[in-house]
């Protein structure tokens, strides 16, 4: 059987003299100074996490003039109504136009800050923290390790050498950015590591247990009957990349309205479609408007979908990653098989 895995990409994180230039950015700031925190659109418990968790460590510094913002409608998905800090939020209208420095989160391109984009020029300095492997480095100070497990971990290093102590407000923040991107540490980037830093977290008093259900363990009941709905249609293709099999299903905006359920109740049901024994890759498709769909994808080692995400405009991990498809529900699963057969190729 073929395997799909391509060599390992660069795996180093930043250099001594990206930390130094991003800790100088920040204490080199006038008192006045105005800071512009982004994540990317449509912000998880990583990007959302992360920032206000930083912002927060910022504030505590003493800086005045914080905002906190995203691309598209300042909308926080219910489970993340709960975070400190989202006092800090502003709409993208209101950001700073010209902020003397812009410190991004978790984006893997420009691209996916949407109109916030420009920022990126016009602003005096800005960092870019992040930990997916596909990231060309789009900042002027470039915070990008992919052998972290969430972006929260390099945030919480930045803030350790900006000399920001712990409080149970940044924790919180950092343990729902870590908790969601592991997992609840189940995936495989939960190393010795991650454990030392939720240890850390959970020292400032914070409690996980009433996190993870607020987090994880609670939505809808609407949400339960559209889940049965969208794993009906579930579909197992055996011999999809390589024999290693694709297990995958959509969910449209018809289904979000006949139970009246917002976007983010889909985004836990790719875990429940990449349990599928007889599949390495599992994909869960997502309406956003007629003929856009958001593509999240898994793989349980063997193959990269990282690889495939970028090769449709997207990006990620080797084994998490997602893009925009365009077209129907059929010409959006055709593009992800003909990648995954040129990987298998060698294409």
């Amino acid at each position: 059987m073929t395997t799909l895995v391509e060599p390992a990409a660069d795996t180093s994180g930043p250099s001594v003299a990206d930390w130094e230039a991003a800790v100088a950015a920040v204490h080199g700031l006038p008192p006045e100074a105005s800071v512009l925190l982004v994540c990317h659109v449509n912000p998880d418990g990583d990007a959302l996490g992360s920032m206000l968790g930083f912002t927060l460590g910022l504030r505590r510094l003493g800086l005045p003039r914080l905002q906190a913002t995203f691309p598209g409608p300042l909308e926080v998905p219910p489970p993340f109504r709960g975070l400190p800090g989202l006092d800090l939020l502003v709409p993208e209208a209101d950001a700073d136009p010209d902020p003397d420095l812009l410190v991004c989160f978790d984006a893997a391109s420009a691209s996916r800050l949407g109109g916030l984009v420009d920022r990126l020029d016009r602003a005096g300095a800005s960092i870019v923290l992040d930990h997916h492997a596909s990231n060309p480095g789009f900042g002027g100070i470039n915070l990008i390790d992919p052998t972290a497990a969430a972006t929260s971990v390099v945030a919480e290093q930045l803030l350790t050498r900006l000399g920001v102590p712990l409080d149970a407000e940044i924790a919180e923040c950092l343990y729902v950015a870590l908790a969601t991107d592991t997992g609840s540490f189940r995936f495989d980037m939960t190393t010795p590591a991650v454990h030392e830093m939720a240890a850390r977290l959970l020292a400032t008093g914070i409690s996980p247990g009433e996190i993870s259900r607020r987090i994880f363990d609670t939505r809808p009941f609407g949400a339960i009957r559209l889940y049965g709905d969208v794993l009906q249609r579930a579909q197992l293709e055996p011999d999809v990349a390589g024999g290693l099999g694709l297990a995958w299903t959509y969910a449209t905006l018809d289904d979000l309205t006949r139970y009246e359920q917002k976007p983010y109740v889909l985004e836990a049901l790719i875990d429940s479609v990449r349990i599928a024994a007889e599949a390495d890759v599992s994909c869960l498709v997502k309406q956003v408007r007629p003929h856009e769909w958001a593509v999240s994808m898994r793989s349980k080692g063997a193959v990269d979908v990282s690889l495939v995400a970028v090769a449709l405009g997207g990006g990620g991990h080797r084994l998490a990653a997602g893009f925009t498809g365009r077209g129907t529900i059929d010409e959006v699963m055709a593009a992800i098989r003909a990648e995954l057969a040129g990987l298998d190729s060698g294409g």
